[in-house]
C-alpha cells in the first residue's frame, strides 16, 4: 500500500493520520507517550479535577497503522530517520511537529507522569503565590488570568502588556471590551500600554517575592510571575531539500494546497507552515483534513482541494463560567455562549477522535 509518514500527533497529526488510514500504510512519529490537550491545560492547573481528563493514548487512533514513539532526526522526500537509528521509507511525508512556547504556555515532557507532576506544582505555586504577575495580554494571559482570579478569588493578578489593546487590537471593540470588564470584576488588573523596566530577577514560576518597575515608574510587587506569550516552530530536522522552504522564523512555505514549496509529495500542516492566519487548533485540524484530501486525491486520482485560510475569530475563556469570542460568520460571542462552546475544551471530540 502507499506508505505516508505523518510526523508528529499533535492537532493537526492526528486528523491527517485518521483520515488516510483505510486508504494508506500509516506511520505517526510522536514523541510523546500520550496526546496531551494542552488548549485545555490552563484550566488543569487551576482546577486539579481535570489533570486526569487532558491524556489520551494513542492505542486507538490507527485501526491499520501505527504510531511509533520516536524523534524524527532527519526528514528528506521519501525518508524520514529516525533518532533511535530508524530509517523509514515514505510516498507522502506530513510534517505536523507543531510549535513550542514559553513555561506554562506548553508542557512538552513527553512522559505523562511528568506533564501531570508539573501541573500539580504549577496548582501548588499559585495556591501558595500572594500575587501573580502574568506578562502578555493576549489569549495565554487572559485566560490564565481568568483561571488564576476563578479559582483563588481575591488573590491579586496583574497583567501587563506594552500593547495599547488587548490581543494586540485585532478583533472588534465590543470583544475586547467585555473581555475587560469581565477581568475587572474578577478583580484582575490589566496594564496595556505598559513596559518594565527590567524582568523580574526570579525565575518563572518560583516562588520567591520580587518588584518590578512600569517605564511609567510604577512599582509591581509579586512573588509568582509567567511570561504568557510567544512560541517558536521546531524544523531543525528538514534536510537541505525541505529547508530551502524555510523562513527566518523557521516555519514552512507552502502551496495552496499544503504542499511544501518545491515539493510533490511532502505536506505541511499546523503551526508550522505559514498559512496566513491565526495558528489554532481549529485551523491544524481544517488543513490536516485538506491535506489529507489531497494525498487521497494523488492515491485514487481526483481534483486538489485548495486550502483557504480561516479569517480572525477566536474564543476565550475567562474563568469557568466567563468568556467571550468573535467569528466573522457568527459575530460576538458573550460570556454565556463561550464558556458553553468552550467550556468542555471539546474533551468528547478528542476522545472519539483517538478512540480513547
Amino acid at each position: 500500500m502507499t506508505k505516508v509518514i505523518v510526523v508528529g500527533g499533535g492537532y493537526g497529526g492526528i486528523v491527517v493520520a485518521r483520515a488516510l488510514d483505510d486508504v494508506a500504510d500509516v506511520t505517526v512519529i510522536e514523541p510523546k507517550e500520550m496526546f496531551f490537550h494542552h488548549v485545555a491545560q490552563l484550566r488543569a492547573v487551576a482546577d486539579p479535577a481535570w489533570q486526569e481528563k487532558i491524556f489520551f493514548s494513542y492505542d486507538g487512533l490507527l485501526s491499520r497503522g501505527r504510531v511509533i514513539r520516536d524523534t524524527a532526526a532527519e526528514v528528506r522526500p521519501g525518508v524520514v530517520e529516525l533518532a533511535s537509528g530508524t530509517r523509514l521509507d515514505a510516498d507522502y511525508v506530513v510534517l505536523a511537529t507543531g510549535s513550542t512556547g514559553p513555561f506554562p504556555t506548553r508542557l512538552d515532557h513527553p512522559e505523562r507522569d511528568a506533564v501531570a507532576g508539573r501541573l500539580r506544582e504549577l496548582h501548588d505555586s499559585l495556591d501558595r503565590a500572594s500575587g501573580v504577575l502574568l506578562l502578555g495580554a493576549g489569549a495565554i494571559g487572559v485566560e490564565f488570568a481568568g483561571e488564576i482570579a476563578a479559582a483563588w478569588p481575591g488573590k491579586p493578578v496583574t497583567v501587563v502588556d506594552p500593547s495599547a489593546e488587548m490581543f494586540g487590537g485585532r478583533f472588534p471593540d465590543e470583544m475586547r471590551a467585555d473581555v475587560a470588564r469581565q477581568l475587572d470584576e474578577l478583580g484582575v488588573r490589566v496594564l496595556l500600554d505598559t513596559k518594565l523596566d527590567t524582568a523580574p530577577d526570579t525565575p518563572a514560576g518560583a516562588v520567591r517575592p520580587f518588584t518590578v518597575t512600569t517605564g511609567a515608574g510604577e512599582v509591581i510587587a509579586a512573588d509568582l510571575w509567567f511570561a504568557c506569550y510567544g512560541g517558536t516552530v521546531s524544523s531543525g530536522y528538514l534536510g537541505a531539500e525541505l529547508a530551502t522552504a524555510r523562513r527566518p522564523d523557521g516555519r514552512l512555505t507552502v502551496t495552496e494546497h499544503l504542499r511544501v514549496t518545491g515539493q510533490e509529495r511532502v505536506f505541511a500542516v499546523g503551526d508550522l507552515n505559514d498559512t496566513p492566519e491565526i495558528k489554532t487548533g481549529r485551523a491544524a485540524s481544517r488543513q490536516a483534513e485538506v491535506a489529507a484530501a489531497n494525498i487521497r486525491a494523488l492515491i485514487e486520482g481526483g481534483p486538489l482541494t485548495p486550502y483557504e485560510p480561516f479569517p480572525d475569530g477566536i474564543i476565550v475563556t475567562v474563568g469557568p463560567a466567563g468568556g467571550a469570542g468573535y467569528a466573522p460568520e457568527f459575530g460576538f460571542f458573550d460570556a454565556e455562549a463561550a464558556a458553553g462552546f468552550k467550556g468542555t475544551f471539546l474533551l468528547d471530540h478528542y476522545r472519539g477522535l483517538l478512540g480513547a
